[in-house]
């Protein structure tokens, strides 16, 4: 019997679906047409009762089914429920494991997707064309190399390399771990390159920052027959716009629409976001207001690519009222978008809206809640930021991830909290597998040096095991002018001036140090190196916005 809950649901399901007040539905097709509505809207509790009766009707035993099913549990995130599917599948049918390895590497179940493929491999079965493509895919996107080469051994050993899909696929896979000329060295030995071939070395390409190589390959292939299609022009579109190649981008939009493509909007939010990513926040805009006048509707992609713009300019009422605009495109509930509003109004400071729409998301990822943490320890609220920490561990600890660890550990270093942040590096390293990065060394720098633990702070600079960045280095000569450590502040200074030949920022924090300890033949010195090398100081600036 349904509950009361599940009658309403049951009431707007039958009201949004008219197959299903007829009694359900009259064909399966009209069955598997609603699985697969319910997993690309993520309605979890109408397709729970689209499922309850498929087992009352017994279909729900049919492979064919019980796949949709899979694929459906695995799109709403509940991978028990698809793994529990997968399990009632009779053994013998080598379908299941293309099913639940398909289902979980395309909805980023990618580390699961492995686990399973490892357990086929243990019952000593045979990896086939079918499912080599989706493992690749893990792969790439965990940029799991060893595993990779492992999977390229295996095709070459049961003579899978003249399939296009599994070429096309190890290609991906290679470019996305940084492999590109492994990736290309595969493309060259493909005896019939066609498009989705030539699609995912273009992707290796332009992701790289390769744009040149992808447009000369692309012309290389228009010779010898391959027409380039939308997908491949938009990721030429999106490797230049990353590269901030104006010109170029313009051109490959002549380019589109003189070989009969028009430009859509994923090729805007393309040329968007390449501005965003390169701080070109005005030009942003007038693209987004060109592509609304082209007559084309944004996307949540497109609305998430934007509001960074907002974040990085400090622009709190730009980003209103492109969040008025999500909310009439109906795109606000959006798990990307809303990440993005939670990050920008936090990084603008307005941590009542930014708070409001965290603890009202059903559903979270690892970007929600580094946003937010971030906003908090970047603004000064380091309490409610390492609280918030320890609410994501105890209630989503598998999406801590390194950018976490570094959230947290800046909170820490700005609430002066040291021994916290050195059980946290030590935690993240130990508990969750994480090697820490150069940005952690230079959360730890400024954790101890902002305490005064300078002597610490430089031993964890002798005991990197890579080479100081300039931010590891700033940290430290920040710590060494706040607490008057001249010796210390010098040889942070002659690493930075290395790094940084043409910051005059350095040098004045030194001078500082100086004419604070009264050394005022140093001060002399170092204006007149900074005069000598026409080091000059840019004065400050600020901005105000005005209705």
């Amino acid at each position: 019997m349904l509950s009361l809950a599940g009658g309403a649901a049951f009431f707007r399901a039958t009201n949004r679906f008219p197959a299903i007040r007829r009694g359900f539905c009259s064909s399966s097709d009209e069955y598997i047409k609603l699985i697969e509505t319910y997993g690309r809207d993520r309605e979890l509790n109408f397709g729970r009762l689209l499922h309850a009766r498929l087992i009352i009707n017994g279909l729900a035993r049919l492979t064919h089914f019980a796949a949709k099913l899979i694929a459906f549990y695995a799109a709403c995130g509940k991978i028990n429920d698809a793994r529990e599917l997968f399990d009632k599948i009779p053994q013998t049918n080598p379908r299941r494991w293309i099913v639940l390895i398909g289902a979980y590497s395309r909805y980023g179940f990618y580390t699961e997707a492995l686990s399973v493929f490892c357990e086929l491999q243990r019952q000593g079965s045979t990896p086939s064309e079918y499912i080599i493509p989706s493992v690749l895919k893990a792969c790439g996107h965990l940029s799991d190399i060893p595993t990779g080469r492992k999977l390229h051994a295996l095709i070459l050993k049961y003579s899978l390399e003249s399939d296009a899909y599994v070429c096309s696929a190890l290609i991906d896979m290679y470019a996305k771990s940084g492999q590109v000329e492994k990736a290309r060295r595969v493309f060259e030995s493909m005896a019939g390159k066609d498009l989705v071939a030539l699609n995912a070395m273009v992707s290796g390409y332009a992701h790289h920052g390769l744009a040149e190589e992808a447009l000369n390959l692309v012309e290389k292939m228009q010779v010898l027959g391959v027409k380039p299609n939308l997908v491949t022009w938009n990721t030429l579109v999106t490797g230049f716009s990353q590269m901030d190649e104006e010109e170029m981008v313009h051109e490959l939009f002549k380019e589109m629409e003189a070989n009969g493509i028009e430009p859509d909007v994923v090729s805007w939010t393309s040329v968007i976001s390449g501005f965003v990513q390169n701080f070109r926040n005005e030009e942003a805009f007038g693209t987004f207001r060109r592509m609304l006048n082209a007559g084309l509707c944004p996307t949540s992609a497109t609305i998430s690519s934007l509001l960074p713009a907002c974040a990085s300019a400090g622009n709190g009422r730009r980003g209103k009222e492109i969040h008025g605009y999500a909310l009439v495109l109906g795109v606000e509930k959006d798990i990307y978008v809303r990440t993005a509003l939670v990050d920008m109004y936090a990084k603008c400071g307005y941590f009542y809206e930014a708070g409001m729409l965290f603890w009202r998301m059903s559903e979270r990822n690892s970007a929600t809640w580094n946003s937010m943490i971030f906003g908090y320890a970047n603004h000064g609220y380091c309490s409610e930021a390492i609280e918030l920490f320890h609410q994501m561990k105890d209630n989503d600890e598998k999406k801590l991830d390194h950018l976490t660890f570094t959230a947290v550990l800046t909170a820490c270093a700005h609430a002066g909290m040291v021994d916290l942040g050195k059980s946290l590096f030590q935690l993240m390293q130990t508990k969750h597998g994480i090697v820490p990065r150069v940005e952690h060394y230079a959360c730890m720098v400024d954790v101890f040096g902002r305490a005064g633990k300078l002597g610490e702070a430089y031993d964890i600079i002798k005991t990197m095991p890579v080479e100081p960045d300039l931010y590891v280095w700033g940290a430290l000569l920040g710590a060494c002018r706040k607490h008057g450590e001249i010796e210390l502040a010098e040889e942070a200074a002659k690493h930075l001036a290395e790094l940084e030949p043409g910051s005059v920022g350095n040098s004045l924090l030194l001078s500082d140090l100086y004419a604070n300890a009264g050394s005022w033949g140093h001060v002399v010195k170092l204006k007149s190196m900074m005069k000598k090398r026409k080091l000059k100081k840019f004065p400050g600036c600020s901005w105000i916005a005005t209705a």
